[in-house]
């Protein structure tokens, strides 16, 4: 059986990556396996390289919210209007079809589990050329150009402008409702979202490497980011001294994350154990870790999304597996990919994390090659 040294190592041979990073773990038994470079002619690839989560922040950012329900600051039915008084009256658009200027009031206000289980009404469908989702892509940009983005006031500002594209409550749509979960913990928290996962989980959890970007200490260890060409060849997408090199006006709660393996893992293993960081205190707790990781969708609701969900389900901020499409869909599987060839899950069945950190573009729902070969491999041997 192939190792999975030899597995990532294949997918740098034939071009695909210039280098990755893939560990799997259960309890103390780890395996890692960093190949390649950390960018094309560069030096090699390391298990402490950085890279651009993506959206493998949205687990972490979920995980921040709950901190605040735990604390007893926020609740899950309260309505996201009462931090978010932009989002405090939408409208929808009469069907998701409509003109952007054919709504109906909301039957209901946001709540915070509509923010958590990205049922807000805001948020990418399969059907990108409905006239909502169009508009929304002027606001909602590309995640991996986090420099892009204004401040979170004037960005929610420019959403709020927006009308819904279901009702709250009526559709999974993916994506907008991680980066609205951002702006909630710094409101409630009266401190930037960076600020609050310094103190809340960064540092209880030893994620030293971790943060909305770079410092210029560290940035020998961020990797280069390519995307691939129709021709095959990698294109340089951002280098180290690019979009993660200085802090940006918003935070994104979405996708705007760096980090290293380690990092990853460290907060894997704290949802693991129930909540509880290395030193045993409650980071999170027991019911707000089950919370999060448990299927908050219907088969309707999933349907609008089913582009993204390829059949699983939802909880706060991450996939839960619910059916074995794959043999590495384990019910009760829990975690995401990125756009930068991230992915990261746990399987508490098993007790089993898997993280695959890379640097090639993801641009479309369908994973590249290297990802199932990964999951592949971490079904044979879990």
């Amino acid at each position: 059986m192939s190792s999975l040294r030899e597995i990532l190592e294949r997918f740098v041979r034939d071009g695909s990556l210039p280098g990755a990073v893939g560990l799997l773990a259960r309890g103390d038994q780890v395996e890692v396996a960093a190949v390649g470079s950390a960018a094309i002619g560069g030096r090699p690839m390391a298990r402490d390289s950085i890279f651009r989560f993506a959206s493998i922040t949205k687990p972490i950012t979920a995980a921040a919210v709950m901190t605040l329900v735990d604390q007893g600051l926020i609740g899950l039915d309260d309505p996201a209007g009462r931090w978010l008084p932009e989002l405090a009256d939408p409208v929808v658009v009469r069907t998701p079809a409509s003109p952007v200027d054919d709504v109906v009031p909301a039957i209901r206000p946001i709540t915070v589990f509509d923010l958590l289980s990205s049922q807000t009404g805001y948020g990418w469908p399969s059907d990108f050329n409905l006239p909502q989702v169009q508009e929304l892509f002027n606001v909602q940009t590309d995640g991996r150009e986090p420099q892009r983005y204004p401040e979170p006031d004037t960005w929610l500002a420019s959403l709020a402008r927006l009308p819904l594209l279901y009702q709250p409550g009526q559709a999974w749509l993916y994506d907008t409702s991680s980066t609205l979960q951002g702006i909630l913990v710094s409101r409630v928290s009266g401190q930037s979202l960076a600020d609050f996962l310094d103190e809340r989980i960064f540092a209880p959890l030893g994620m030293t490497d971790s943060g909305f970007f770079v410092p210029a200490a560290d940035r020998d260890r961020l990797t280069s980011y390519y995307r691939a060409q129709p021709d095959g060849r990698l294109e340089l997408a951002d280098g180290p001294d690019g979009q993660w090199s200085s802090p940006p006006a918003f935070p994104l709660g979405h996708g705007g994350l760096a980090g290293t393996i380690d990092d990853w893992l460290a907060f894997g293993r704290m949802l693991l154990t129930g909540g509880a960081g290395p030193d045993g205190r409650q980071l999170l707790s027991a019911d707000s870790v089950r919370l999060m990781t448990t299927d908050h969708t219907s088969p309707a609701q999933r349907e609008t999304g089913k582009l993204f969900l390829d059949g699983q389900g939802w909880g706060f901020g991450g996939q839960v597996d619910i059916a074995p499409v794959n043999p590495w869909n384990v019910p009760g599987r829990y975690g995401w990919v990125g756009g930068t060839g991230t992915c990261a899950y746990l399987t508490p069945a098993t007790g089993t994390i898997a993280i695959c950190l890379a640097q090639v573009a993801v641009d479309s729902p369908v994973p590249p090659r290297w990802l199932p070969a990964f999951w592949q491999y971490e079904a044979s041997v879990r």
